[in-house]
């Protein structure tokens, strides 16, 4: 059997109809189940999600208080510097670029 010969075109139409009908026989399955009740005591994943939100919280001020007591002002002024330099060189070039690129364009006039 080809590739693009009708009994192949044929095979792959009936097989995508068997997925979509699969589908939507599930999702009209799905919406048969009666709606249980929400239980009033809380759940696992509720117990779950409470235990690691509480634990994010933790790890996060453990950090917070890490970084303010090694946080110096001299590495701080000095990553500020590098930055004000940086950009100041890569505008610099930028421009030379442009300007390059501009005047290739335009060629001679």
């Amino acid at each position: 059997m080809e590739l693009g010969s009708p009994d192949a075109m044929g095979t792959r139409f009936f097989l995508a109809l068997f997925l979509v009908l699969l589908v939507l026989g599930f999702e009209v399955q799905g919406t048969l189940l009666p709606q249980q009740d929400e239980p009033s005591s809380p759940t696992l994943l509720t117990h779950m999600q409470e235990s690691l939100s509480s634990y994010w919280d933790s790890a996060k001020e453990a950090a917070r208080g890490l970084y303010r007591k090694t946080y110096l002002n001299t590495v701080d002024e000095k990553l500020r510097d590098m930055y004000s330099k940086s950009t100041a060189v890569v505008t610099t070039y930028a421009g030379i670029f442009t300007d390059q690129l501009l005047s290739l364009l335009k060629g001679d006039q």
